[in-house]
């Protein structure tokens, strides 16, 4: 039986070498490390020309630990050292030409800069989980992950029921469904954005780590527009707008609150998460475009009512129209589009990054 040389594949992390010798049914293994830096492997197995006896030398380019780790498969010989100085070596051997029979292990290979990043994020890992191990268990984790399951799955419910009714009247009455709209959903609009009040409270509580000001500002923004422009004037009841408005708040709602029920529990669904960051991009600009139509609407509303209106002394005038206040709220509308939209592409960008890097 004569002596062969079987094929080696090769890696190197920062600390570590990894050798894989294709050789299958491997047996009578003597694997030796002379003078710290020379590896001598002998064994009989099934190689690239069938069954025979293989053997190899690798002196390194600098010397390892004499601890040499191996395990025999019934298609290779792994086989694992660790360098005595952890750093990258700009390759395996002293002679500098590659011998022949070895080769880089695609399935393992990493530059430098690849390597980095993987003991940066095993060292990340091992750190939050230290951190996590200090840090205390919360005894009102359970109550509260209930309680804001138990808000979001009633504002989802609230939310269907709205986007639901107004989708049925639609394609029973077409058009004519526009003017009744808020006489046969507002009900439960006025419950669901009282609701949503929470929204603000629970950023100060901690219980959520979403920021204060965006919740405040599109809860606010609803508010005004739902109990101020429609609730205190009939004469915009029963305009189209309010269809447009409704709908386009139910429908953001109806993706964004399961979202966060599956949140509480942690679960993931991949659809709803890309429809929850997705759908807001065309549709919460419209929202706005619709409350501002709905604010244009009202002006000439508000100065013949003199509804809202402030008094002022006899010298200035009767009184200042609560049209005033509501131009100065169209401009702030817009300077909180620009805010929340801001806020929620980031969130975007953060959450597709993280599940790309999952993935990866």
């Amino acid at each position: 039986m004569q002596i062969l040389t079987p094929h080696v594949y090769w890696a190197q992390r920062h600390g570590e070498i990894y050798l894989r010798v294709d050789l299958s049914d491997a047996k009578n293994l003597d694997i030796s490390l002379q003078e710290n830096h020379t590896l001598q492997f002998r064994a009989q197995g099934h190689g690239a020309k069938g069954d025979n006896e293989y053997m190899f030398s690798l002196e390194f380019l600098e010397p390892v630990r004499p601890e040499v780790n191996h395990k025999s498969t019934q298609r290779q010989v792994d086989i694992k050292l660790k360098k005595q100085e952890e750093r990258w070596w700009d390759r395996l051997t002293q002679q500098q030409k590659k011998p022949l029979f070895l080769a880089p292990d695609f399935d393992r290979w990493l530059d430098e800069s690849d390597a980095e990043m993987e003991l940066q994020a095993k060292e990340e890992k091992i750190n939050k989980i230290s951190v996590e191990s200090r840090v205390r268990t919360d005894p009102y984790l359970g109550l509260k992950r209930g309680y804001l399951f138990m808000y979001n799955l009633v504002q989802f419910l609230g939310f269907s029921w709205i986007f639901v009714n107004m989708t049925v009247r639609l394609f029973i009455l077409g058009q004519d469904s526009f003017y009744d709209t808020f006489h046969t959903t507002a009900d439960m609009m006025y419950f669901c954005q009282m609701m949503a009040v929470l929204e603000v409270i629970n950023p100060l509580l901690g219980l959520v780590k979403t920021g204060f000001f965006p919740a405040m500002i599109q809860v606010a923004g609803r508010n005004v527009i739902l109990f101020v422009i429609f609730g205190s004037l009939e004469d915009m009841q029963n305009k189209p707008v309010v269809f447009f408005v409704f709908y386009l708040w139910s429908t953001i709602e109806i993706f964004r609150y399961p979202f966060y029920m599956l949140a509480c529990i942690s679960t993931e669904w991949k659809l709803l998460t890309w429809l929850r960051y997705s759908l807001w991009i065309p549709l919460y600009p419209l929202g706005v475009v619709a409350e501002a139509v709905a604010v244009i609407q009202s002006l000439p509303i508000f100065d013949e009512t003199r509804l809202f209106s402030l008094p002022l002394p006899a010298l200035l005038g009767h009184s200042l129209s609560f049209s005033y206040t509501l131009q100065l709220y169209l401009v702030l509308m817009f300077l909180g589009l620009f805010i929340n939209f801001r806020h929620l592409y980031k969130q975007r960008r953060r959450r597709f990054r993280s599940r790309k890097r999952k993935v990866q």
